[in-house]
């Protein structure tokens, strides 16, 4: 059985979120709580809180065991972006994006591959 969770519109890029991503990919949750927690970036914090909501939800609601979860699936995928503007000179302006994403972590147990 697969167990998820999503966290919306955080206000982190995309772009920013993928590389973390792709380094905990297929990992179990230990392993990948571990990794982000020495990553050099403060954007790992969102994703790990993301990957213990999806343990939590696995123990608490279908009673899987913690030490055996495994991340089958997790992407990111781009939210709404906030549009902002800079005044230029001679009275122009120019956009300023603020870009959020949605990620979802998709857990299982690992002997369900």
């Amino acid at each position: 059985m697969e167990v998820r969770a999503v966290a919306k519109n955080t206000g982190v890029s995309p772009r920013k979120v993928r590389p973390l991503v792709d380094m905990i990919r297929g990992k179990t949750v230990d392993t990948a709580l571990t990794m982000l927690r020495f990553a050099p970036t403060p954007t790992a914090r969102v994703v790990a809180k993301v990957v213990k909501s999806a343990a939590a939800n696995a123990e608490n609601n279908f009673q899987m065991s913690p030490p055996d979860l495994k991340i089958v699936n997790i992407y990111v995928d781009e939210a709404r972006t906030m549009k902002r503007f800079r005044a230029r000179a001679r009275g122009r302006a120019s956009p300023i994006l603020k870009r959020s994403s949605h990620i979802t972590v998709i857990v299982a147990e690992q002997g369900e591959d």
